[in-house]
């Protein structure tokens, strides 16, 4: 029983722990949290930001039990980069799926260890 039971500590341990995440903090009727979804939420988790810092989505009145914040969260869509469970830096608002991507991958660079992809 002790080899299959140090197999399967050896499996669990060698999955991948997702260190850093993107919380997005929103609330129902919010038309950029709407916006957001239709233009970025289905291809997010296939791109190498996705994959780097998968989504989590936190309703405006929980996010203070979710996160260690820097300060309160006052607009709905505010993006968090949290890094084991506490924020990093935030992206306010949601400022259209062409600038939404630099700036993402601007903030992961320069606060994390992400490289995105290489051409």
């Amino acid at each position: 029983m002790r080899p299959l039971f140090a197999f399967f500590v050896a499996a669990l341990t060698a999955l991948p722990v997702w260190a850093v995440e993107l919380v997005m903090v929103d609330q129902p009727g919010c038309v950029y949290c709407a916006r957001w979804e239709a233009e970025i939420g289905p291809i997010y988790p296939k791109t190498s930001e996705g994959r780097f810092a998968p989504l989590r989505r936190v309703n405006i009145r929980d996010v203070q039990d979710d996160v260690d914040l820097k300060r309160r969260v006052v607009f709905t869509p505010t993006f968090l980069v949290v890094e084991d469970g506490a924020e990093l830096i935030r992206l306010e608002g949601y400022p259209g799926m062409d600038f939404f991507w630099p700036l993402l991958d601007e903030i992961l660079r320069e606060t994390t260890d992400y490289i995105g992809e290489t051409p």
